[in-house]
């Protein structure tokens, strides 16, 4: 997404970049097998009880509000517990903001 008329003025090259280091939110699908909720619980850790209630679960993963700069170490996670990823697809920015931003 490039803009001219973003505000502030980062935004408008930098929206939903890896070079985004923000505190916006994307929701974010992750495509994944999740046996005996091992992701749910994972992303659940990973966004804190405050937000767990806004993951979505969906027939093949899930969708959550995070930081673009928070899908590697999300995905890391999920691969250090041996979980398949096939795909993570990053939706609109949301109205909400990362804790700290």
């Amino acid at each position: 997404m490039k803009s001219n008329k973003a505000e502030p003025a980062y935004e408008t090259l930098e929206i939903g970049t890896p070079l985004d280091y923000t505190s916006d939110m994307y929701r974010v699908y992750f495509e994944l097998r999740d046996v005996n909720d091992t992701a749910f619980n994972l992303l659940t850790e990973f966004v804190g009880s405050e937000r767990a209630s806004r993951i979505e679960r969906l027939p093949h993963g899930y969708q959550v509000e995070l930081p673009i700069q928070c899908v590697p170490d999300v995905v890391s996670l999920l691969r250090k517990r041996n979980i398949a990823i096939y795909q993570v697809v990053r939706y609109a920015k949301t109205s909400d903001s990362w804790p700290g931003g």
